[in-house]
């Protein structure tokens, strides 16, 4: 995983005046970031964060600018024009950027995170370092930190789910990961991968039946209009970082690029702490609204995907990788 830069006299002091001395000037320097969250989303916040601690390091030298909801497109189509260096910011959940880097499939398994204290000591620790030197050389970009996608849960609109058993028949959309597609088929459901921008309408016209995702989501993009029942699988917590594109990064003052460093860690900060608050909010104001949620045996359904641990063990490298995860 690449570092920040060596520390830069002043820095903290006046990141600006050292982007003056380059002869970088007001609005000189204009970086899109983007990401498919509702605005408001913990990444909206995330990338807004990361907007104005750059925006004031540089004293104006720097304008970011932040486009939700997938007004640039998909992440795997925002990944491309991070690549190419058209946009210089997004945040990829580790789903969306297997396609490119298949090694990220590991953080996709179902239940191998144990709880949220987990999930950071393995993406804060030497796994999560691996796969993002993965990324930084598959994509040829930099990972400035990883963020929180949610702890998901799988709802639909025909009926409870308390096991396996009851996911008989239910088309279910998932992330575009070969490994969540093969687990959810693996539990009886018909996986149907689909576009986040596209859900919606998908379940309000019964392409799918339900889908698995966090409450902040469910919440936020108001899918609650379109189901009824909310089973407590917890079976995902989703990685997700914010990359930016090495292109873009490169041809960046010394001086930018110290103050790139210094706002991503601001910006991670605030996601995760935006993650947590709103969750726990979104949780609540959805059994306002009337969702059944149920409780269930998550052992069930993790000895369900014995299967799909023994397919990926190889490609997301190896059983001894998922055994270090399980010890962190």
């Amino acid at each position: 995983m690449n570092t920040r830069p060596g520390s830069i006299p002043a820095l903290v002091a006046g990141v600006a005046l050292l982007c003056a001395a380059s002869g970088v000037s007001a609005a000189d320097i204009v970086l899109r970031a983007a990401h498919n969250g509702f605005q408001g989303h913990p990444f909206d916040d995330g990338l807004l964060k990361l907007e104005e601690v750059l925006e004031a390091r540089t004293g104006g030298a720097v304008d970011v600018q932040v486009f939700p909801a997938e007004q640039l497109g998909t992440e795997e189509q925002v990944t491309e024009l991070v690549d190419l260096g058209t946009v210089a910011f997004n945040i990829n959940g580790t789903a969306g950027i297997s396609g490119f880097v298949p090694e990220a499939e590991l953080l996709n398994l179902p239940f191998i995170f144990k709880g949220e204290d987990h999930f950071y000591r393995v993406i804060d620790g030497p796994v999560g370092n691996r796969i993002a030197q993965a990324i930084e050389s598959r994509l040829d970009v930099i990972v400035l930190g990883w963020v929180y996608g949610g702890n998901r849960n799988l709802w639909n609109s025909k009926r409870p789910v308390l096991s396996p058993a009851d996911m008989e028949g239910l088309k279910i959309r998932t992330m575009s990961s070969e490994v969540m597609v093969d687990s959810f088929n693996a539990l009886g459901g018909q996986a149907t991968p689909i576009s986040f921008g596209e859900l919606y309408s998908a379940l309000q016209q019964g392409v799918v039946d339900g889908a698995e995702g966090d409450h902040i989501d469910l919440l936020g993009e108001k899918f609650y209009e379109t189901v009824k029942y909310v089973s407590l699988t917890g079976h995902i917590f989703l990685p997700a970082v914010i990359i930016m594109s090495k292109k873009v990064y490169d041809d960046l003052p010394v001086a930018v690029q110290a103050a790139v460093w210094e706002a991503a860690a601001e910006a991670v900060a605030a996601e995760r702490a935006s993650y947590t608050e709103k969750d726990m909010a979104a949780q609540s104001q959805l059994k306002d609204l009337g969702l059944q949620f149920d409780t269930v045996d998550s052992s069930v359904f993790q000895a369900a995907l014995e299967g799909v641990y023994a397919k990926y063990a190889d490609k997301v490298g190896g059983a001894a990788l998922i055994e270090q995860v399980g010890r962190q």
